[in-house]
């Protein structure tokens, strides 16, 4: 329900967009291999090939791949997996693939089937079907249907898996794209409902639409039956923000429109439409807020004083949304950290709020009502180990959830349950796609540089030998307020642990694991302590013997693909193995690169000179050098990746096999930001990593 969740969503690991030139006050040394982010032109694409053919020829050709590659194919194929639903009107949608729907169908059912071990499905969009009948390469991306019957649907499909998609009206009840519905071009931007004539549009409209952070700029709203370019303007951000977007809370006698100004990654202005005009909600702008009928609720990044009181840093509060727009500041506290507590999730029912909190990296759901006029507040209670989940059916009409359960060792199940009330009933979970009786799960703390404990969880298997001879997976993110929590994954079980690996999640700054501070801490020029943070963990299970620089690897994607490949530059003699994924590498030119403009919030602005003073202390692709030895690496990455160009991926390849480094590189042709399409090329692309983490940490 937050309104920045909906931006997050597509760039939990970094925005999409094409940078713009910019006024430089720092200068930019020559880049040799400047060439390798021209994405599709020939030669930059038979250097992909050749070395595509190196990696595939060496890790394809290793004992371990081939029946690898078959059991990860089983498990992400597998009919067992859990089939997330949402609901729509009176049915509850899934998107599925599985070996004989590559591409996937979408599907519904109701709930009383989806509660039977096998539901009856009724497909409503076949897309291998749709692909072959209109010769594209069509990868699912999103949906949004009119409420409350939902009836029509605003569908958004990718060419290849880019963050660009299309976006065309659906008529579920004839199983057809509408003729003369709603229909965008191919872009990165979207459309949602205002009723059923009626649509907020934000998308490309021609030159001087996008933000230079490639996201659109301009909200209209567009009539059926009009052509595009007669939409009405209700908003226009600046060139300089980083985008704007138009939705409706449908919630029956609440109904109100909003628009929102992104300001940048962390900071936003929230608009109410009343009639012609859109009135400011006066919310601090790092400030995420919503509505929740009568109540207006906002989750602050930062102290705020108001109405003569200060609320702290990373607290909910909450306030009628009539008295606040007449400018009252008079709010109630639904939510207060403390130095191991943090605010993980919101969730909101019809007549409840559930809070997802997280102390010291573990969940428990808290629920809320209104009882004549204040919050009352109730404990659930839930399962006290792993990581839970919480989804409302439908927040309108219903006060059921469901709670989704999860751990290393522990196959999530699902759980249909009810506000008020704390049975609940078990209608999916995974099956055990490895035998977790021989493993345990342990929480340790490292010390940091400057000495903040950093705590980290450790899967093992139980007869290990503190001897310093297992292999070890160290995987990171630390950053854009992303907390690490335990999952269970087949992959890692199967491909990892079975092996006899150690896996190990570190939960360091940068992450939202303790709130906005814990975020706020490695932020901008203080980046360097996410790696400090990420090092002191590596340095402590070398301390207690779990493993040595022979046998620790290190792993991560996106920001974290940032994270393995600075730490790799700084610290290369305690890995012998890396693994960096759809990375950004090349933090000179990162702004100018698709997203980058965006995470200039995150990072900072290379083209500032006392900003690319910090930065250029960590960028990886700055920081390696010929006559250092580095741990082997492999690079992946994916030529449809929209939002992190494979171009920081190629070129510190290149770079690193220049200065004669042992690396390999690996380019799925498809996928976008998550590296693989479908189930096949993710199989593929876990085999391939993983049989290159047991070759080398063995």
């Amino acid at each position: 329900m937050r309104s920045y969740e909906t931006l997050a969503s597509g760039v939990l690991l970094g925005l999409a967009a094409m940078g713009g030139a910019h006024a430089q006050t720092s200068a930019e040394p020559p880049d040799i291999y400047r060439w390798l982010e021209d994405v599709t032109a020939e030669p930059a694409l038979a250097w992909v090939r050749e070395r595509n053919a190196v990696a595939q020829k060496e890790l394809e050709g290793r004992p371990q791949f081939a029946a690898l590659h078959a059991r990860l194919k089983t498990i992400l194929n597998a009919r067992e997996r859990i089939p997330y639903v949402s609901k729509h009107g009176d049915f509850y949608y899934n998107f599925w693939r599985d070996p004989s729907h590559v591409r996937g169908v979408w599907r519904r059912t109701t709930l009383a089937q989806f509660q039977l071990s096998e539901p009856e499905w009724e497909t409503v969009i076949d897309l291998d079907l749709l692909a072959r009948e209109e010769n594209e390469n069509w990868v699912w991306s999103a949906v949004s249907c009119l409420q409350p019957k939902g009836e029509r649907c605003l569908v958004s499909l990718s060419r290849g898996g880019g963050d660009a998609h299309v976006v065309r009206e659906f008529d579920v009840a004839t199983r057809s794209f509408v003729a003369d519905g709603f229909v965008l071009p191919e872009a990165k931007g979207g459309a949602s409902w205002i009723d059923h004539d009626s649509v907020f549009v934000a998308s490309d409209f021609g030159p001087g639409s996008m933000t230079s952070s490639g996201y659109p700029r301009i909200v209209k709203e567009w009539k059926r039956g009009t052509p595009l370019v007669q939409a009405r303007v209700l908003y226009e951000a600046g060139s300089g923000d980083l985008s704007a977007s138009g939705y409706k809370d449908f919630t029956p006698g609440f109904e109100r429109q909003f628009v929102e100004r992104q300001i940048t990654f962390y900071s936003s202005e929230l608009f109410v439409r009343e009639g012609a005009a859109l009135v400011k909600v006066a919310k601090p702008d790092d400030a995420n807020a919503f509505t929740v009928r009568d109540q207006l609720v906002i989750e602050l990044r930062s102290p705020w004083s108001v109405g003569g009181k200060t609320y702290p840093q990373g607290a909910l509060l909450a306030a009628g949304f009539k008295a606040f727009m007449q400018g009252e500041r008079e709010f109630e506290v639904l939510f207060e950290p403390t130095p191991a507590r943090s605010l993980d999730a919101v969730a909101v029912t019809r007549g409840a709020l559930l809070l997802n909190e997280l102390e010291n990296v573990k969940n428990r759901i808290v629920e809320l009502r209104q009882v004549d006029g204040k919050w009352q507040r109730r404990m659930v209670a839930a399962p006290a180990f792993g990581a839970l989940g919480v989804a409302a059916l439908d927040a309108a009409s219903s006060d059921q959830y469901f709670l989704t359960v999860t751990g290393f060792l522990t196959p999530t199940t699902m759980y249909l349950a009810r506000a008020g009330s704390d049975v609940r009933q078990a209608v999916k979970s995974l099956p055990s796609f490895f035998d977790a009786k021989g493993y345990t799960v342990t929480q340790f703390e490292s010390t940091s540089k400057d000495g903040t404990r950093i705590p980290y969880f450790v899967v093992k298997g139980r007869n290990t030998k503190l001897n310093g001879k297992n292999p070890t997976v160290l995987y990171g993110y630390g950053g854009f307020e992303v907390s690490m929590k335990p999952f269970y994954s087949g992959v890692t079980g199967a491909a990892w642990l079975r092996q006899g690996g150690v896996y190990v999640l570190a939960n360091i700054r940068g992450g939202g694991e303790f709130g906005p501070r814990w975020h706020q801490a490695a932020l901008k020029e203080k980046r360097q302590r996410a790696y400090d943070d990420f090092i002191s963990v590596a340095q402590d299970l070398i301390r207690r013997r779990l493993t040595s620089p022979r046998h620790l690897g290190i792993m991560g994607g996106s920001n974290g693909g940032l994270l393995v490949g600075a730490v790799m530059t700084q610290r290369p003699d305690l890995f012998n193995a890396v693994v960096c994924q759809v990375p950004l590498l090349d933090m000179r030119r990162y702004n100018r690169l698709l997203a980058g403009a965006s995470w200039m919030g995150e990072y900072g602005d290379p083209d500032q000179a006392s900003e690319w003073e910090v930065i250029a202390r960590y960028s990886p692709y700055h920081n390696v050098f010929k006559d250092k030895h580095y741990p082997r690496v492999l690079f992946t990455t994916s030529t449809r990746d929209d939002r992190v160009h494979p171009g920081h991926a190629r070129k510190m390849a290149a770079l690193m096999q220049e200065q004669g480094h042992d690396v390999l590189y690996w380019e799925n042709m498809e996928g976008g930001h998550a590296g693989a399409a479908n189930n096949d090329q993710q199989a593929r692309m876990w085999a391939l990593t993983y049989t290159f983490l047991l070759n080398q940490l063995k």
